[in-house]
């Protein structure tokens, strides 16, 4: 289990992460998300010891990583499938990996397998892998020690459709035998398919946690009427707010309040009910919104 309690980092005047707290269980797939720059990259960096805290605690099987024994055997970890040396070829990598931990030569063939790495392919120098290669062999280290726990950091960069699927069952497959993943992904479909729980991040602060139904589930009604304009101006004669939504309109007014007010104006309606996100991308972009660099670029364009 991954722990992260009122994390807070600062770099100066600039504060990476403010108040993080959050739970990663065994059994399941949490997907990280959050625009550039949000924090997620930083968090990741202190579960796993790479940078100090300046306040607040990340713990992972209740202790710090650093006092975990030969963590690799616990927690696989996968920041940046590029961090490797270029000169070495793949096979090299993995079996300084495994001495390093005490492994055995055959662990090294069995993560080859794995990952889907040709004999051939593991000869290569790194160099000449390609990201989507390179992804491959950063998940086999990352799986080498047969962990609980894995942290990654946009693992499907470069994997083309079918090395995502791959991935997505590799992980699926993992958690349902009781590991725990914490997964960092800008491809917001791959994290709406496999993930279990969503934690969402913006300027350091946590805006939004829990399972994926809860977080879909929006508040407010949706409403479809056979006259769309009519139902309009039955709304703005009520006092209801109210924006398109797909087909229809989104409002934060109760469902029995939109249909009175249709009532009142004789409208027909097609469609009453809790409104819900659409997706994930929307949901994301909702809570996200005043931190998106592109919003805020054509807002400063327009001003």
């Amino acid at each position: 289990m991954i722990a992260v309690e009122h994390l807070s980092k600062t770099y100066g005047s600039y504060q990476a992460l403010n108040d993080v707290s959050f739970v990663c269980r065994p059994g399941t797939v949490t997907g990280f998300l959050g625009p550039n720059g949000a924090g997620k990259s930083t968090a990741m960096r202190i579960m796993t010891g790479l940078t100090p805290a300046s306040s607040g605690v990340a713990t992972i099987g209740g202790v710090a990583y650093r006092d975990i024994p030969n963590p690799s055997s616990q927690v696989g970890v996968l920041l940046d499938a590029s961090a490797q040396h270029g000169g070495r070829t793949g096979r090299e990598v993995l079996t300084i990996a495994a001495k390093t931990m005490g492994l055995p030569k055959s662990r090294v063939d069995e993560m080859l397998a794995l990952v889907g790495l040709t004999p051939s392919e593991a000869k290569r120098r790194v160099r000449n892998y390609s990201l989507g290669m390179r992804q491959r062999l950063g998940l086999a280290q990352t799986l080498l020690g047969d962990p609980s726990v894995l942290i990654l950091d946009e693992p499907a960069n470069g994997l083309d459709p079918a090395g995502i699927h791959w991935m997505r069952s590799l992980l699926r497959s993992f958690a349902e035998k009781g590991g725990t993943v914490l997964l960092s992904s800008h491809l917001l479909h791959e994290i709406e398919v496999i993930a279990d729980e969503i934690i969402v991040i913006g300027h350091g602060r946590i805006v939004a946690q829990g399972t994926k139904d809860e977080l879909l589930k929006g508040s407010g009604t949706f409403v479809r009427a056979l006259d769309p304009s009519a139902l309009v101006n039955a709304l703005v004669s009520a006092g209801i707010e109210s924006h398109v939504s797909g087909a229809g309109l989104a409002t934060d007014a109760t469902a029995e309040q939109v249909g009175r007010a249709a009532a009142a104006a004789g409208v027909v309606l097609l469609e009453l009910r809790a409104a819900e996100s659409a997706n994930l991308e929307e949901m994301f972009l909702q809570l996200t919104s005043d931190t998106q660099r592109d919003a805020l670029a054509t807002e400063g364009a327009r001003a």
